[in-house]
């Protein structure tokens, strides 16, 4: 059955109720923030509870350990709850297998992608009683807001509805980066409970950050000189590969976005656009943000933004040398901008 992200709180005790849930779309933060919600309550439910994460292709390698995991008894609890990341319809059969036995105080909770229509593991979560299906959409400006209301209210800390839209703008509407931001407002704030849009713009834009920004743009803009100049700046320091893959990650879908309402609408021109998108880009960022409509089609976007998802998966799994899979992968980019254009 399919259960909207907002009503997880409301229902959260009915949910718990099952054992196989699917949290799939593009919203890592909100994936996250649900899946926290769901083990939250089967915690509180049975104290003695064992938790493992496993990805999809550790499954399809060894079938027969995944299914002995869920059979075998717990060593160390009375319950499991087992979490599987990046899965897709590989793991229909096996999923369709398990529902049918349904396997007492064992809870799977699988993370994927976006999952079109067609998509057989979506299908099977949306239509089968037995099974909770959340989908994760990106976050919209009320969203954000409503975690900032909420996380800054428990701090007793209160700011201005200007300072409050430079946070959500701030954040590339990425929920993540949003918390890291407003923990940093919490611990300056443990001396002062109101704090001025000044000081705001002192805890969020320090030049490390701006300097990413300015290399993803520099990129998805094919300017290989810029591109190289700031990448010679941020390569000897150390960095966050996978913050940044998902700021180019959003960035993409928000030009994706651009081009589908472009389609679908007859704008006069891109300014029309640029002037009509929700949430509304920043007046400095217009300008590199028609150059990057110019050069990128949907068709390139799609192919990058699924490469983009590969590549976490590859840094994640290679530590030792992710930072050069993270660098030639956005040098690639830059390269296809550099030739689209």
């Amino acid at each position: 059955m399919i259960v909207k992200s907002y009503e997880i709180q409301k229902r959260i005790s009915d949910i718990s109720k099952c054992n196989l849930f699917l949290l799939y779309g593009e919203n890592i933060g909100l994936k996250k923030d649900t899946k926290k919600k769901i083990e939250f309550e089967i915690k509180r439910k049975n104290s003695n509870t064992e938790f493992s994460s496993i990805y999809e292709n550790d499954i399809t390698e060894n079938t027969n350990n995944f299914y002995n995991s869920i059979y075998s008894g717990s060593l160390f609890g009375t319950t499991k709850v087992i979490a599987v990341n990046n899965g897709t319809d590989k793991i229909i059969k096996l999923i369709e297998d398990i529902t049918k036995k349904y396997p007492e105080n064992v809870y799977i909770i699988i993370l994927s992608e976006i999952l079109d229509k067609k998509s057989k593991l979506r299908n099977f979560f949306e239509k089968n009683p037995k099974t909770i299906c959340i989908p994760c959409y990106l976050d919209n400006s009320r969203d954000l807001e409503i975690i900032i209301v909420e996380e800054l209210k428990k701090n007793n800390i209160n700011l201005a509805r200007e300072s409050i839209n430079l946070l959500v703008e701030k954040s590339n509407y990425d929920r993540d980066n949003l918390r890291n931001e407003i923990e940093k407002i919490k611990s300056y704030a443990l001396t002062k409970k109101s704090i001025g849009i000044e000081e705001i713009r002192c805890l969020i834009n320090f030049s490390g950050e701006h300097k990413s920004d300015n290399l993803i743009n520099e990129c998805l803009s094919g300017n290989i000189y810029q591109y190289k100049k700031i990448l010679t700046e941020l390569y000897t320091n150390t960095i966050n590969q996978i913050f940044l893959l998902r700021i180019l990650s959003n960035k993409m879908r928000r030009l994706m976005n651009l081009k589908e309402k472009e389609m679908e609408n007859n704008y006069n021109n891109v300014d029309s656009l640029l002037n009509a998108s929700k949430p509304p880009i920043f007046w400095k960022e217009k300008p590199i943000v028609k150059k990057q409509l110019t050069i990128w089609n949907i068709g390139s976007l799609t192919k990058t933004i699924d490469e983009i998802n590969n590549i976490e998966l590859l840094c994640k799994k290679n530590p030792q040398i992710s930072k050069i899979i993270f660098f030639n992968f956005f040098s690639d980019i830059c390269k296809k901008a550099k030739n689209f254009s």
